[in-house]
């Protein structure tokens, strides 16, 4: 099985260790070698919340694993290939992505876009807020100055 046969038991939503089995589904994960995966689901018996636990090579709600996407990726940046050429190489030869798939995902890699370009204003305004004593609260993630200082600390030396 793809996404082996460990659950985590620690539920997001909750905070508690209270996930347990709940079945199986299949999702699509075409690449050279998969079409279709099996992967294990949980149910929170705290608050009922159900999860998909994915292999590390499946993305939510795509199609193609990683390993296709990096190699069209590579194809295409590396190799200087077309977007015809960077098609990768798949499982089911009839599955091919799309064109406008494809223009997606090299996209949102397109390097004459300046790397990082967001991530400057994003922690000027953080910095600012979380200094007026702001807190930032998104499920189990909890942002105070404190917990945020090291994150910065590791990015003050890009000088972005």
């Amino acid at each position: 099985m793809a996404s082996g046969e460990q659950i985590i038991r620690f539920c997001p939503k909750c905070l508690c260790d209270t996930i347990i089995g709940h079945g199986r589904r299949r999702k699509q994960a075409h690449d050279e070698s998969h079409d279709w995966i099996e992967t294990r689901r949980g149910r929170c018996t705290e608050c009922e919340a159900t999860f998909t636990f994915l292999p590390v090579f499946s993305l939510p709600y795509t199609h193609y694993s990683l390993i296709a996407r990096s190699q069209a990726l590579r194809r295409y940046f590396l190799d200087h290939g077309s977007g015809e050429t960077a098609v990768p190489h798949l499982k089911d030869p009839d599955r091919v992505p799309d064109p406008c798939t494809l223009r997606r995902w090299f996209h949102s890699l397109d390097s004459s876009r300046p790397a990082f370009s967001f991530l400057r204003p994003a922690l000027e305004t953080m910095a600012q807020w979380l200094t007026r004593g702001g807190r930032l609260e998104c499920g189990f993630l909890r942002l105070s100055w404190r917990t945020l200082f090291p994150f910065l600390q590791v990015f003050w030396p890009l000088r972005l």
